[in-house]
């Protein structure tokens, strides 16, 4: 494309946003986008999150890197096949980088020595810097040639998504730093600042309230779905439509405990794709969770939860809590996970295939290793860990709306046909429980099917705040210290505690960005004492 270079240069000054000044402006000269089809490779290049090959150890520039460990979805695995591997360096990594998050420190960076902090701003700083983008191309598309029926549908669908994905990042945004969803307190409950122009502002930024963020997103989700609307479906997983902006506005709906229309929107989602994958007939060996699942609706970004568990010392597992909840006649729970002793591995996706020469097979020991923690660094990963839309979640969130305002039956009748499509053939599946009782079932199977899918801390949180049922989980996490980076040998472990509605449920704005943005407030959030106990 003859104008693509101009299109490149663009795209770079875009990037260049850094921690400290994540809402300062450069000057992105449109005038070379001649086409909507240049605002589309600007779309597809610099404003979705690329499919991404695996990393080998949580990335700190990867979106929400830290989200499976904040709550107890995963805990520190202390056996395993250690000294076989002879690089367990980035499994020690891992527990380094995330130290901050796992153990709800007052400052996500805080290292695990105390001795000082490591970068805590890059999924703010990616997820400001993604919205820049949109906000160019959202303040060019409007002004593009549209002499042709093409060229009109063509920057509808561009202006559609574009729209779609600015609310997805700003509702990330707003659930990781600003308080949940409460009707009392939205207005005066601070989140993030809002930007949506591509004008230059000379300003230091303040955060905008719970309540205007989600107004923002609610704008544009209608603006995407309007758009979305009058084009055809996406032929790929990677691109968002009309369907995949009706499962996040569900889902912002839930959010704001909006009953009836986050119901509505999720009967709009089944109306267009209401398949389920029934785990009787699905082979364990392939996978759940793929590109070319009948309830894969849109994903993008990478999945790195495969390379951040391995049996191994110093690692990590899913928490045997999370395992126990499913029943033995769950299918999920033999397909979804493997153990060997005390560890439990995640299986939702196919094994990777980094060492073919290994034998990779279940009954081995280091089946995991090579399959998974190895087995996918660097590989591509066909569905994202946090990205990830999907027709069971349109279930849950039906189910859940449904019992809110007492339609038990339309509650019962969605969540049963999800569970009717993950139990074993003739077992008890059905759900007959009303009240506060089928609330409950409601959150359990939520946390079951989406488990590791970037849903259950948000879920906690809103949780707190919801007008029926509220509660609030206490969630504990053990820190093992070891007596070096490639040694077994523990000295002793530090208990953490994250009590029921803790403060630290909000992530604390980065504090790269308190000192750029003075007098911009910070969240309340307490340092965290610990108790000491003998790891043996």
């Amino acid at each position: 494309m003859k104008d693509m270079k101009h299109l490149i240069y663009i795209s770079l000054i875009i990037s260049l946003c850094s921690c400290s000044d994540f809402l300062e402006e450069y000057s992105q000269d449109t005038y070379y986008v001649s086409s909507y089809k240049d605002l589309d490779e600007l779309l597809i290049g610099d404003c979705y999150l690329p499919v991404q090959g695996s990393n080998t150890a949580a990335s700190t520039t990867n979106i929400g890197y830290f989200l499976p460990f904040l709550a107890d979805e995963m805990e520190e695995q202390n056996a395993g096949l250690f000294d076989d591997y002879g690089n367990e360096s980035v499994l020690y990594d891992v527990k380094d980088k995330v130290f901050g998050c796992y153990t709800w420190q007052q400052r996500i960076g805080q290292t695990p020595s105390y001795s000082g902090y490591i970068s805590e701003d890059d999924t703010w700083t990616e997820l400001y810097r993604l919205i820049n983008v949109a906000n160019n191309i959202l303040g060019s598309v409007d002004n593009v040639p549209q002499s042709s029926e093409e060229d009109r549908l063509g920057a509808t669908r561009v202006k559609g998504e574009t729209h779609f994905l600015r609310a997805a990042y700003y509702f990330w945004l707003a659930n990781l730093y600003g308080k949940p969803y409460n009707k009392t307190t939205a207005t005066s409950d601070l989140a993030v600042p809002l930007k949506t122009t591509e004008k230059v502002d000379d300003k230091i930024y303040q955060r905008n309230t719970v309540q205007e963020v989600y107004n923002q997103v609610l704008a544009d989700l209608q603006e995407a779905e309007k758009c979305l609307s009058q084009t055809e479906k996406s032929k790929s997983i990677y691109r968002a439509d009309s369907t995949t902006v009706h499962l996040l506005e569900s889902r912002v709906y839930l959010y704001m405990q909006n009953w009836e229309m986050a119901a509505r929107y999720a009967d709009k989602v089944l109306k267009a794709r209401s398949t389920l994958t029934d785990m009787n007939t699905t082979a364990p060996a392939s996978g759940f969770l793929s590109k070319a699942s009948k309830e894969t609706l849109f994903s993008m970004g990478g999945n790195d939860i495969p390379c951040n568990i391995a049996y191994a010392c110093q690692s990590f597992r899913v928490a045997k809590e999370l395992y126990d909840a499913y029943e033995e006649d769950d299918l999920r729970k033999s397909q979804w996970w493997w153990t060997r002793n005390d560890f439990i591995g995640y299986t939702k996706m196919a094994h990777g295939n980094r060492n073919e020469e290994q034998s990779i097979v279940p009954e081995r020991d280091d089946y995991y290793y090579y399959g998974y923690s190895d087995g996918y660094i660097h590989n591509m990963a066909e569905v994202s860990d946090k990205f990830l839309f999907r027709t069971a979640e349109a279930y849950l969130n039906k189910a859940e709306a449904e019992a809110y305002t007492d339609n038990e039956n339309e509650a019962r009748s969605a969540l049963n046909t999800l569970r009717q499509n993950r139990y074993a053939t003739g077992s008890n599946y059905e759900v007959t429980a009303g009240g506060e009782a089928l609330v409950k079932a409601i959150r359990e199977e939520r946390r079951k099917e989406l488990a590791l899918e970037g849903h259950r801390w948000f879920d906690l949180r809103r949780y707190m705040v919801c007008e029926k049922y509220p509660e609030s989980k206490k969630i504990t996490h053990n820190y093992t210290y070891y007596t070096g980076r490639l040694d077994a040998t523990k000295v002793t472990t530090h208990v953490f505690v994250l009590e029921a509605y803790d403060p630290a449920y909000t992530l604390p704005i980065p504090q790269e960005v308190i000192d750029f943005n003075t007098g911009m407030t910070n969240n309340e959030r307490p340092w965290r004492n610990y108790t000491e106990t003998n790891p043996n």
